[in-house]
């Protein structure tokens, strides 16, 4: 399994244990870059320290900060809103370059409820 693969699969447990989801922010609010194949995307973590890492480690994050959402709200208005906008979801992005898999938001809902059913 990849890296990014089992950062991915983290996240789906790591979120449904805690009930909250991350993210990063600065003053002009969440980054959402184009990836390698022209997608806008947007990051989120499974937990803080996640989050924290990159800030750390990523020049380009160095001013944003972490950003707690519940998982009820983030499930229903962000994961809905992005797959109305067109924007892919980062999970759990790792290194010096934050990178990791982006999927549809209809890919992270039917995951989601899959890793919660079977728990």
């Amino acid at each position: 399994m990849s890296v990014s693969a089992a950062q991915a699969a983290a996240f789906y447990k790591e979120i449904l244990k805690n009930s909250q989801v991350w993210t990063i922010r600065d003053t002009g609010g969440i980054p959402a870059p184009i990836n390698g194949d022209g997608d806008r995307n947007m990051p989120f973590w499974s937990l803080r320290s996640r989050a924290e890492k990159v800030i750390a480690n990523v020049p380009a994050y160095a001013d944003f900060e972490p950003a707690a959402i519940p998982l009820d709200i983030w499930r229903t208005r962000w994961v809905d809103g992005l797959e109305r906008d067109g924007i892919l979801i980062g999970l759990n992005w790792t290194a010096a370059r934050a990178t990791g898999y982006d999927f549809r938001p209809a890919e992270v809902r039917e995951r989601l409820a899959a890793v919660g059913s079977a728990e």
